[in-house]
């Protein structure tokens, strides 16, 4: 697992870090960047997602993993992938932003069964607004959140406020193992 850790880590330096000036959906500013579907949706850098993160589930005993569409849809998507390979399959699903406005009016996507015990998952973290927006809408159907699990935290206070509400916070890298 060291190699695929270091290895995505160097997917992430070349692939998602961007320098310059931004706004980031949490409305704040930043010199950089973090474009985590530039390695969410490249094959090997999906392969090593879904392989990290599956093992970081070891012992959870989870049924699905998802999070708040966008971000974590890729994400969702790797890790039910591998878990089928490795003979332990996990039901992605997603959270709209919004419930559709036709047919199902559904604000989840996906095969999740009321009372599944699942993994909340995003590519990158800022405030932790996305991941709580999602642990909110699974808790109203009546899932257990296990983890949320992000490939990138910014650490710009998302473990605090997700560990402030209760919930266990498992990122696979943060900034400073970017040097940022």
């Amino acid at each position: 697992m060291a190699d695929d850790r270091a290895r995505l880590l160097e997917l992430i330096e070349a692939y998602a870090v961007q320098r310059g000036h931004f706004i980031l959906a949490s409305g704040r500013e930043s010199n950089y960047y973090l474009d985590g579907r530039m390695v969410a949706l490249h094959p090997e850098g999906a392969y090593l997602i879904g392989q990290l993160l599956f093992a970081q589930m070891e012992g959870l005993d989870v049924q699905a993993v998802g999070g708040l569409t966008m971000g974590a849809d890729p994400v969702a998507s790797a890790v039910s992938i591998v878990s089928y390979l490795e003979g332990r399959p996990i039901n992605a699903f997603l959270v709209r932003k919004e419930p559709k406005g036709h047919g199902t009016k559904k604000l989840v996507e996906g095969p999740l069964a009321p009372g599944s015990r699942v993994v909340i998952v995003e590519d990158t973290v800022t405030t932790g607004e996305s991941p709580l927006k999602a642990v909110a809408a699974v808790e109203e159907l009546g899932c257990e959140v296990a983890a949320v699990m992000v490939v990138i935290d910014r650490e710009e206070g998302a473990r605090e406020r997700i560990e402030g509400a209760g919930y266990r916070f498992m990122p696979l890298f943060t900034v400073r193992d970017l040097g940022l």
